[in-house]
């Protein structure tokens, strides 16, 4: 059982940071080689391993999926030594298994730490998501908004044209429509293949020249783009999506009441966070792992809540040659 210990951010925050480079770095050896349930195992076995030597009483909320359908980092599972606060963690060992097979860009480690209670359980079900930077007001755009309202909504608070922005959309057959409705207003559209946690986090970063994230995708991952926003600033908007009833059978399973609620950022995650990602692959927000005889060398950035910090890390570490 946890103790009444304090979550003490700053003192875990070094430790989340090797869990996700420690994943970064096991993954790296499969890049390119085609295999996505091999890259992902690999990330999962070093994130579980090196949780485990953190003084905290984690629960896994997000992780590989329900009990029955992951052996590792499943959703409920206790990590760490037992020793200290009690915490959320929510993770993705391999933001983009297919983007590390494939060696295509923006595949990251990603992991998310809080105190206990403090992130959604969200179900393993798509979620409908919207999500734009900092320093705009509430509900500047909304889910009520059709694509292309969104899209003018938008340049208007920024004091710009609508053919200034660019919005980031996962390349999926359902979204066409969203599509073809965005680029009606002359904005520009940045598809990804995979990764939406990378995706969300463009529209907190100006250097990646992303306005906007809009679309369809994991349920999960929105809550961990979610405990990124609350690092970096940002607003992000989810509502759960359910195909069938088994998938409602999974939201009641995690304490989902109301299946049509929109949730914001702070309603996902409703205490401070810290969020480490790690690259595997280049991209718009990190380095890819490199390697040169005798040495891993990855980028890692590091982000506390409650103070607003961003850190991005280079770590180099030896390795035998065997």
């Amino acid at each position: 059982m946890p103790n009444n210990e304090k979550f003490h951010d700053r003192m875990l925050s070094l430790g989340l940071a090797r869990v996700s480079e420690a994943a970064a770095l096991a993954s790296a050896k499969l890049i390119g080689h085609g295999d996505e349930k091999a890259a992902d195992q690999v990330a999962v076995n070093a994130m579980r391993e090196q949780l485990n030597l953190l003084d905290i009483a984690g629960v896994v909320v997000i992780g590989e999926g329900e009990r029955d359908e992951a052996p590792m980092l499943f959703i409920g599972e206790e990590v760490g030594t037992g020793n200290g606060p009690g915490v959320d963690i929510a993770l993705d060992p391999l933001e983009g298994t297919t983007l590390t097979a494939k060696d295509m860009p923006n595949a990251l480690t990603v992991i998310a730490m809080g105190p206990r209670g403090s992130m959604l359980h969200a179900p393993d079900v798509y979620m409908e998501k919207l999500a734009i930077g900092p320093g705009f007001a509430p509900d500047t755009v909304t889910l009520a908004m059709s694509p292309g309202e969104r899209v003018k909504a938008l340049a208007k608070a920024k004091g710009c044209e609508t053919s200034d922005i660019t919005v980031c959309i996962l390349e999926r057959p359902r979204h066409a429509d969203m599509i073809a409705d965005v680029r009606a207003t002359g904005a520009a559209i940045r598809l990804i293949t995979d990764g939406d946690v990378a995706g969300v986090m463009h529209c907190a970063d100006p250097d990646t020249g992303i306005d906007m994230y809009m679309g369809d995708g994991g349920a999960p991952e929105g809550v961990l783009a979610a405990a990124a926003l609350k690092c970096m600033g940002g607003q992000i908007y989810g509502r759960l999506l359910f195909r069938n009833d088994n998938e409602k059978g999974r939201a009641a399973k995690a304490g989902i009441t109301d299946l049509d609620r929109i949730y914001t950022r702070d309603e996902m995650v409703t205490d401070d966070v810290i969020f480490a990602a790690t690259g595997v692959t280049s991209g718009s927000l990190l380095q890819a792992v490199q390697r040169e005889p005798g040495w891993l060398t990855c980028e890692t950035l590091l982000m506390r809540s409650k103070t607003g910090s961003v850190r991005r890390m280079q770590y180099r570490t030896p390795v035998s040659e065997t």
